[in-house]
């Protein structure tokens, strides 16, 4: 269980983990080249192009989802000529952003998506045990009220998850319709 306390001084900001999800994309573009509306005293804000192969192809993915690529094995594999482009990619967001599980992984990450279900802006969180994910999504449910922003908790006991917002401490999936 976090503290409720706990200080977050460092938010990464995926866009494109799906190349065919323009949303997120748009979004980290807009803030790499004018980041001053997500700037914070005391927090480093950094957005980041988690698959620019795909979203130049406008595809999902190259060779994998990179969405289902941050598993210990997948991580750990050796680089290799032949390896796949979306493990190699997670490898390199794991080094930025993490490592992993570790106290250096980087606080939140906020991984932007798209989908054509109809469940207008949705919070995906995975652990309802992380007292700052609940917290921060009641601040958000608040602040955009009257308008609804759903929370689907997909939580599981024994699954680890292997998405990209898994490398961070408080791991958040924002999806729009």
């Amino acid at each position: 269980m976090s503290s409720p306390c706990a200080r977050v001084s460092r938010v990464g900001l995926f866009g494109g983990t799906h190349g065919n999800e323009l949303s997120g994309v748009l979004l980290v573009r807009h803030w790499q080249q004018d980041g001053a509306e997500i700037q914070r005293a005391g927090v480093q804000v950094k957005p980041f192009l988690t698959n620019p192969r795909a979203v130049e192809r406008g595809t999902r993915y190259i060779d994998c989802d990179l969405n289902r690529v941050f598993d210990p094995e997948s991580l750990g594999r050796p680089v290799v000529e032949d390896i796949p482009y979306e493990v190699r990619r997670a490898q390199e967001i794991n080094h930025i952003f993490g490592p992993k599980g570790s106290d250096d992984a980087y606080d939140l990450i906020f991984d932007l998506h798209n989908t054509t279900s109809n469940m207008g802006g949705t919070i995906i969180l995975e652990n309802s045990r992380d007292d700052f994910t609940i917290q921060m999504v009641h601040y958000i449910k608040n602040a955009l009220a009257p308008e609804p922003c759903p929370a689907l908790l997909i939580e599981h006991p024994s699954l680890k998850y292997a998405t990209t917002r898994s490398v961070a401490k408080h791991p958040v999936g924002k999806y729009q319709s």
